[in-house]
């Protein structure tokens, strides 16, 4: 799946495509619909939301294009911090 925004001229709110792999539903989704995670490595960077149609728990890695795309266009982002 690809993530890629678009803003639509009569709106100016940001939307995502985004797919689920679980129902292979594809859909536009609102900032407000993800969350973005940013640790330390590749594998705890990610980003989430719960599908609209079967309401499944989706999580996919963030790459650093990802994370650009969200973070502009408003989704909230979690920090992750090492314990170490």
């Amino acid at each position: 799946m690809s993530l890629m925004s678009s803003i639509p001229a009569q709106v100016g709110t940001v939307l995502f495509k985004a797919a689920c792999p679980e129902c292979r539903a594809r859909f536009e989704l609102a900032a407000g619909a993800l969350r973005l995670a940013i640790g330390a490595s590749r594998r705890t960077t990610f980003y989430s939301f719960t599908c609209p149609e079967c309401e499944t728990a989706v999580r996919k890695p963030a790459g650093e294009r990802i994370i650009e795309l969200l973070t502009g266009g408003g989704v909230r982002t979690l920090r992750l911090h090492s314990t170490v």
